[in-house]
């Protein structure tokens, strides 16, 4: 379907990559990694017709409907629900020639056009426009709001429906998730499974590609290999052809090592409780990750902090919200040394809110907030990367902090975060937001802190940063609050999780896979019919049910994830006749055979590969019919 022969791209005098020669077929979902510059945006730009190959061919067929997020926004007066659904524009054509018939009266005009927008969903498109909004996390009472009256982050929530809203063969996402919470993220997780199009996914949530990629391109020296299977079978493979390298090699056992240690304190610690045994299977996986991250470019640590009061915090009976309104009532929440809490809950709720109070920027309606003399905060929120002076250079921003710290150290430090060379001296103006976040956690780092709140650090953060961010955490002394959408974030550096929802903050019995069905369970609930009374079931009562659920649905699981594995083995095997059939030596007369028991199998995994795809479609649809 998107045929790259010898592809050659470069942007100015910088060779992106050469001499890519893949092919992505129809449907199938493909994760694009590599690092920051390594040309990632560019192979979507040449995807959407605005670059072209400096050397080499690249087709795809034509009257393919390609849709990607736009990147800007334009404040129009037209109505939130009415943006979105101008992403089908086959559509608004059909709905601009129905008015066109109905002004000139031709009634043959107006059956064939009408007939046309029945075949397409026409009369259906404002429910999905809807549904696509609410799954993003806006309210239907928000359906009606001007595009101008949303913040920028919600306006790239629209351009996001917008572009889902397109009944497209090709969808191209470029960091999705970036202005989503984790509510937001599982919604959009289950919508691209189900997506049957061509997908192209840049993300660095790993759990996301995880979920979703069938394939894995990977950008790197100015070469694109592309991998089959998900990101953590990239990562495996990508950490074999590393191990091989002797230096590589040395620096993957130091590295090793460190996260064994902390894997050895973890266990000694850890109780029988469900997300305790959850973290530990996390970071049994973790000394594949670190093979696969050998050559990041950033290393970093927390120094153990000077001071460690207990407890460090406490709040009391805390009514928090704005105004008069009271979003979080009777809040009770003690911070103590080794603490590490993850904060779920939907949009809305409340959980910034928290943040905010515990930093000190909002102080609480009611109750009160007690803070140890040595509490030194290290807290991270997106609107820190607008507090960076952008005049002045990331060396400029460390020495306001330690004044009698040598420009040789300071530049060290920040060697970490991988600024070097001149980038410590220029202004941060011009920085991406990857690059100031960098310089936000490198001076969060550089300032020792005993307790971190960190609201949603990953946002524009590649996957290397991410890793070198959770190993940096893992071993981390202090007492720590995240709230993220970054799944593999939560699950590597949590051992407790606090759920904010209904006006409350509780403990969430359970890990972050529970926290999604938790999430499923109130949507189902959110409109319950008025003939059936509310009914309040106890926890125990609750947990029983959902068990009873999931061992009656057992059957239908296990069928679906043997279905899933069959066409995943099958769309290996496929992928691996296809490389070998394009090998042109193959068709030479000396391989006739060969060629014959190729296209033999090519035909017998064709045939198979559409019968288990078929009955991976009954499995799923059984499922989602049982509930």
């Amino acid at each position: 379907m998107l045929n790259f022969k010898n592809v050659s791209l470069r942007r100015g005098p910088n060779v992106l990559f050469s001499q890519a020669s893949f092919t992505i077929h129809q449907g199938q979902k493909v994760g694009l990694t590599g690092a920051n510059g390594a040309g990632k945006s560019s192979l979507f730009a040449l995807l959407r017709g605005e670059l072209h190959t400096d050397e080499g061919d690249f087709s795809m067929p034509p009257g393919l409907e390609v849709a990607h997020v736009a990147q800007e926004t334009p404040a129009v007066a037209c109505s939130a629900i009415d943006y979105v659904i101008d992403g089908d524009q086959e559509l608004r054509r059909l709905q601009k020639q129905l008015s066109a018939a109905e002004q000139t009266g031709d009634g043959l005009k107006l059956a064939e056009l009408h007939a046309a927008l029945d075949i397409i969903g026409g009369y259906t498109a404002e429910a999905r426009a809807a549904r696509l909004m609410n799954g993003l996390g806006f309210r239907p009472d928000q359906e009606q709001n001007p595009v101008g009256s949303f913040s920028g982050g919600w306006r790239m929530r629209l351009n996001l429906a917008q572009a889902l809203m397109c009944r497209s063969d090709l969808l191209l996402l470029d960091e999705p998730t970036n202005h989503l919470d984790l509510d937001a993220v599982i919604w959009l997780q289950d919508w691209l499974c189900k997506y049957p199009g061509t997908l192209l996914l840049i993300s660095h949530d790993r759990d996301f590609l995880d979920a979703i990629a069938s394939h894995i391109a990977h950008i790197e020296q100015q070469k694109i290999e592309l991998y089959t299977g998900n990101y953590s079978a990239f990562e495996k493979m990508r950490a074999e052809k590393l191990a091989q390298q002797q230096s590589a090699f040395e620096k993957q056992q130091r590295e090793i090592a460190h996260i064994q240690s902390f894997v050895d304190r973890f266990k000694a610690k850890a109780t029988k409780a469900k997300q305790a045994q959850s973290r530990i299977k996390s970071l049994e996986r973790m000394e594949l990750i670190a093979q696969a991250h050998v050559d990041s470019p950033f290393n970093f640590s927390f120094r153990k902090p000077q001071k460690m009061p207990n407890p460090l915090l406490k709040l009391q009976e805390a009514g928090i919200g704005y105004g008069t309104t009271i979003v979080i009532d009777g809040a009770e929440l003690t911070l103590a040394p080794g603490d590490r809490i993850g904060l779920l809950g939907p949009n809305g709720a409340g959980k910034s809110s928290l943040i905010k109070v515990l930093a000190g920027e909002m102080q609480p309606l009611a109750g009160e907030i007690l803070i140890a003399d040595a509490l030194n905060i290290g807290y991270f929120a997106q609107h820190q990367l607008e507090q960076l002076r952008i005049d002045e250079s990331p060396l400029q921003h460390l020495q306001r902090l330690d004044k009698q710290a040598t420009e040789k150290d300071l530049r060290n430090y920040l060697g970490g975060f991988d600024f070097r060379g001149d980038k410590v001296l220029e202004p941060v103006g011009p920085f991406s937001g990857g690059e100031k976040a960098r310089l936000v956690l490198a001076i969060l780092v550089y300032q020792n802190p005993n307790l971190l709140l960190l609201d949603e650090p990953t946002n524009h953060l590649d996957l290397e940063m991410r890793h070198a961010l959770s190993v940096a955490l893992q071993d981390y002394e202090g007492a720590m609050l995240i709230v993220s959408h970054d799944r593999h974030l939560l699950r590597s550096v949590t051992d407790q999780l606090l759920l904010v929802a209904d006006g409350k903050v509780r403990p969430f019995d359970g890990d972050l896979d529970d926290y999604r069905s938790w999430l499923t369970e109130q949507t189902k609930n959110e409109e319950p019919p008025e003939d059936v009374p509310n009914q309040s079931l106890s926890r125990k009562d609750q947990r029983k049910l959902d068990a009873e659920r999931r061992q009656k649905n057992k059957p239908l699981l296990d069928a679906l994830k043997k279905a899933e594995l069959a066409v995943e083995n099958l769309h290996r095997e496929q992928y691996e006749l296809e490389q070998q059939l394009a090998d042109p030596a193959v068709y030479q007369n000396q391989e006739k055979e060969r060629l014959k028991q190729l296209l033999a199998r090519k035909t017998r995994i064709d045939k198979d590969l559409e019968e288990a795809e078929a009955e991976w479609l009954e499995a799923e649809t059984k499922l989602e019919e049982a509930g």
